[in-house]
């Protein structure tokens, strides 16, 4: 990580006075021309400071409803929220000459300009700092950690945190701070200026006492400020506190410094820990192709870690994984703790309890021999040892919430992907990204590196019909490219042919041990026994072509109302895909994915010779 001194420059130079001037690193305030604007009623102030938390990233109105009605929204809550728009639109446009506040199919947007800020500013100004402490630069480190420290003016969204998503966003800004607030200290230690150390570092301790590389800064402030005994007596104390609150002892690093302390002699703390900076990711495909506007939304939105979540969502073979690895192997120095991937399924698709992916990250981390037996004891270790490092985590393949959940701190300076086929709804907040099949385009992309452009251009129509037949699913595609990539004599439009007979498509899409009907099959095993035979009926529709709500009424053999209830269902678990645009339900067309469809039709088959109830 390089950061020039004319960028340096930029940092240190203070926005013009005239320009408007976000802030939420304390009370949420917004200036304009030197002059504080009123912002209006509490409700419209929490969705400006959320807006303002997700700058230039669009906001779903799913999280501003539940940020302001807390899960239990009023029948008019759309319309409110509206309103509020409305308001913040007026009142910014107003101030600052431009319409900033955007409606986008995903929700939302405001958008601000590097300068306009404060926690962007700090960001950037935490940023550079971090970059000359690694060049050994420690005087310029201190300096720009410094300028980034003193953007704060309190308790992040002071007031607006009555509600979940706030108060998450709030606990981020605070442990971006303490990230700051420690390589400031480190920077200053390196520089001999221990009493700028000890002047403040207190205060944060006795807030956050179990952070170690807090606690550590502190020892070597003191020590070197001729305080041993309390230096050593601050080592004891957390002692106690880590046996007593986690069964643990101290970390390595902080056991060495405590006896460098005893015998006179300190070194410096780096604040790392078994398992730091290591690198555990399927290699990036060298053939990654496509999914570029969604590459680069999950790039900008981990950028930096802050402990932001983003969910990959999308139908089983689409690419969330591939994506998901091929994004962490770009942010690479973005996340110099390390980067892991562990996936929330075992090899059959069934789910892996919390306790084993808990086992397998400590084991990989370096942390089994301090763990307490007690799951939740381990998993507070693992938590706790994760909130103070820029590592970024990859929970492949969630079948749920709670997956999740057990497995992420509150508040924390790394970030993390999750990639699922369901939506993952009780999830918030987090920036989920959509994962669509490809386009014709990005198929033949692939298919052509696969088995080389001048084959593909022999026949492009056949090319064309197998990646269409494919269900334009990079995972389908790949395999196809594969097999005719081993069958040199094949023409493409006798493979076409054999892809397009729904009865043995799917036997075709297998080489060696890629394959796709499992993970249809895995997807199948996730429905309730209520959604498999919805997925049976909508199955006997076209092939592969769109329906209306009356459509999956008839097929349902129920009304309108039911119906939706069971669309909405099958959408949320990815068997059923509709458009992300704002339609009524009347009027909106469902798909299903071909090969969803067809797996979905041999299952039929096979339960007409099953007892009722037997959809297994």
């Amino acid at each position: 990580m390089t950061v020039d001194m004319r960028t340096v420059d930029l940092l240190e130079t203070e926005p013009p006075s005239g320009r408007v001037r976000f802030s939420v690193l304390g009370p949420l305030v917004v200036e304009a021309g030197g002059r504080s604007v009123r912002l209006g009623s509490l409700k419209q102030r929490q969705v400006l400071a959320l807006l303002l938390c997700r700058a230039n990233s669009p906001v779903s109105v799913d999280l501003l409803t539940d940020t302001l009605w807390q899960g239990e929204p009023p029948r008019t809550a759309r319309k409110n929220l509206q309103v509020y728009m409305s308001g913040l639109r007026k009142l910014l446009g107003d101030e600052t000459g431009h319409d900033r506040l955007g409606h986008h199919l995903s929700g939302y947007q405001l958008q601000v300009a590097p300068d306009e800020l404060d926690v962007v500013r700090f960001e950037a100004l935490a940023r550079a700092g971090r970059a000359a402490a690694a060049r050994g630069e420690s005087a310029l480190a201190a300096r720009l950690l410094g300028q980034a420290l003193d953007l704060r003016r309190g308790q992040p969204l002071l007031g607006l945190c009555c509600s979940e998503p706030l108060q998450a966003e709030a606990e981020r800004l605070d442990a971006r701070y303490l990230a700051a607030y420690e390589d400031w200290a480190e920077a200053q230690l390196e520089l001999g200026d221990v009493q700028a150390v000890t002047d403040g570092i207190g205060e944060l301790v006795e807030r956050h006492p179990l952070r170690e590389r807090l606690q550590a800064a502190r020892m070597s402030a003191l020590h070197r400020s001729g305080r041993r005994t309390e230096a050593l007596s601050a080592y004891d104390v957390l002692r106690q506190l880590l046996a007593r609150e986690l069964g643990l002892a101290p970390s390595p690093p902080l056991e060495a410094l405590y006896r460098s302390i005893l015998q006179d002699g300190p070194q410096p703390f780096r604040g790392s820990a078994p398992g730091s900076g290591r690198t555990l990711l399927p290699p990036d495909a060298a053939d990654f192709t496509g999914h570029r506007a969604q590459v680069r939304e999950l790039t900008e939105a981990l950028r930096g870690g802050r402990g932001q979540v983003a969910v990959l969502v999308g139908p089983a073979g689409v690419g969330k994984t591939a994506l998901a690895t091929h994004v962490a192997h770009r942010l690479r120095e973005d996340f110099p703790d390390g980067r892991l991937l562990v996936n929330l399924r075992s090899d059959d698709g069934t789910p892996r309890g919390w306790t084993s992916v808990l086992a397998e990250l400590l084991q990989v981390t370096g942390l089994t021999g301090r763990v307490p037996e007690l799951p939740g004891q381990a998993a507070a270790v693992w938590r706790g040892w994760l909130a103070d490092r820029r590592v970024l985590l990859v929970l492949d393949d969630a079948p749920d919430e709670s997956a999740v959940r057990a497995l992420l701190p509150g508040s924390w300076a790394g970030a993390a992907i999750v990639t699922s086929r369901t939506q993952l709804a009780g999830l918030a907040p987090v920036h989920r990204v959509e994962v669509p099949p490809y386009s014709d385009e990005e198929a033949l992309e692939l298919l052509g590196r696969i088995i080389g452009g001048d084959r593909v251009r022999s026949d492009p129509d056949a090319a064309r019909q197998i990646v269409a037949a494919s269900g334009l699913l990079p995972l389908a595609v790949r395999v196809s490219g594969l097999r005719l990539a081993v069958l040199r004599h094949l023409p493409l439009a006798e493979y076409a042919a054999r892809l397009a007979d729904p009865g043995t498509v799917l036997d075709e899409l297998a080489v060696g041990d890629i394959a796709v009907r499992p993970r249809l099959e895995t997807g199948w095993r996730d429905l309730t026994e209520a959604g498999r035979r919805a997925l049976l009926r909508l199955g006997r529709l076209p092939l592969a072509l769109p329906f209306t709500l009356q459509d999956a009424a008839a097929a349902l053999g129920c009304g309108l109302s039911a119906a939706l209830r069971e669309l909405e269902f099958l959408i949320d678990t990815g068997a059923v895909t509709s458009p992300a645009a704002e339609v009524t339900a009347h009027a909106v067309l469902y798909a299903l994915p071909r090969l969803t469809q067809v797996y979905a039709r041999e299952r039929a088959l096979a339960a007409e010779s099953l007892p009722a109830g037997e959809l297994r």
